[in-house]
């Protein structure tokens, strides 16, 4: 048998070495946070305690009242500035209700007239026409229909604004101009019963006093009548227009010009054939000029004996119809007077009296000094009667109406 191992004895072991020392840890335990402590509740309002009783106060001496002060002198109220007197022809244009006349136009004797006094110069066109027709053949007839036709345009309105532009010279009026004379218009036209707004207003570019109507409803002031005149003088401006319109001047003049046009045109030809054979004749001397004579003459004689003397009527035609347009003007400044504008009326043809004696003056000036008079054939073929005339025919309507008598 074996005997066991020795082991070795105990002092003879060897031991692990001993552990390391443990960390030192912090005696003091940390200081823990403050809790939030409970929020202490808000106080309530107590009972309200009753004042204690305080006694009435006894009054003392008098009040010291202020003493009167002294007496200050009165001043004078501020002077407002003076107001600019209105011109005496100023009239007001706020109206309210305006009654409108069942009959708006009338043809009167005067346009009657002057429609009869423009068939030999419509006959002469005719003719001229029908020769200018010929050179179409078979087309001819159509033209010739066509120009009797034409008459038409001028109650064509935009036929109307090219003849207002290109023929008299007139523009719109810009909106400043609108507004001085829509008023005035207004104003006429609500005295005569007539509805302003079939007419349109124009302006010229001029300085000179006046007006126009043409064809069927234009009406044109000046510039200068617009704003050189108070707006009861260009209420009577635009009523004397206004007559022209009413009366049928305005229309039955410009028809009798358009249809007398052709045969204007002929003629203004013929002269100018006339002078430059005229001069074509000088260069032969007195033999030149009597067959010039000879050969006129014949034409003359020829065709007064073919139309049974009616081209002898055109000779006297311009006069008649110089008659007609100055009694037309007279029955238009009587329109103006019976509206009311008489007085007003009357200053104008004062300012367009003075303004054409300022040009007589002037004209005398480049003159040497020489006054030119008026001949007898200029004043009987004027289209207007001289201020005296105009200013007699305004008498009835200058003098002051006494009271009606009762009887």
């Amino acid at each position: 048998m074996t005997s066991p191992p020795d082991h070795p004895a105990p002092s003879a072991r060897p031991h692990p070495a001993p552990p390391p020392a443990p960390p030192a840890y912090p005696t003091a335990s940390p200081t823990p946070p403050p809790y939030p402590q409970a929020a202490a509740a808000p106080p309530y309002p107590a009972p309200p305690q009753a004042a204690p009783p305080v006694p009435p106060q006894y009054p003392g001496p008098a009040p010291q009242y202020p003493t009167a002060p002294p007496p200050v002198p009165p001043v004078a109220p501020p002077v407002a500035p003076p107001v600019p007197a209105q011109h005496p022809h100023h009239i007001d244009t706020d109206r309210g209700r305006v009654f409108l006349s069942d009959k708006q136009r009338q043809t009167d004797a005067t346009a009657w007239g002057n429609l009869l006094l423009h068939v030999p110069n419509f006959l002469c066109s005719l003719f001229v026409v029908g020769l200018v027709s010929a050179f179409f053949g078979g087309f001819g007839i159509v033209v010739v229909l066509a120009w009797l036709a034409s008459g038409a345009l001028v109650f064509h309105r935009p036929t109307e604004s090219a003849l207002a532009r290109h023929v008299f010279r007139l523009r719109h009026p810009t909106p400043q101009e609108r507004a001085v004379l829509e008023p005035v218009w207004r104003e006429v036209t609500a005295r005569a019963g007539v509805e302003g707004r079939n007419y349109e207003l124009w302006v010229e570019d001029s300085d000179a006093l006046n007006a126009v109507a043409a064809a069927g409803h234009i009406v044109g002031v000046t510039r200068f009548a617009m704003n050189g005149l108070p707006n009861g003088q260009l209420a009577a401006v635009m009523a004397h227009e206004l007559g022209h319109h009413v009366g049928g001047h305005a229309w039955s003049s410009l028809l009798g010009y358009w249809y007398a046009l052709p045969g204007r045109t002929a003629w203004r030809v013929l002269k100018a054939v006339s002078g430059f054979t005229f001069k074509i004749s000088r260069a032969f001397g007195c033999f030149g000029m009597g067959f010039l004579v000879l050969v006129v003459g014949s034409i003359g004689l020829a065709t007064i004996g073919t139309f049974y003397g009616l081209p002898l009527l055109l000779l006297a035609v311009p006069y008649a119809l110089a008659a007609v347009g100055r009694r037309a003007e007279l029955r238009a400044d009587e329109h103006a007077a019976a509206l009311g504008f008489a007085p007003m009326l009357a200053a104008v043809l004062d300012t367009m009296h003075r303004q054409e004696q300022w040009q007589q003056a002037q004209l005398a000036a480049r003159n040497g000094g020489r006054h030119v008079e008026e001949s007898a054939l200029a004043r009987l073929l004027s289209s207007h009667p001289d201020h005296h005339t105009r200013l007699h025919h305004l008498q009835p309507y200058l003098q002051p109406q006494g009271p009606a008598q009762s009887g």
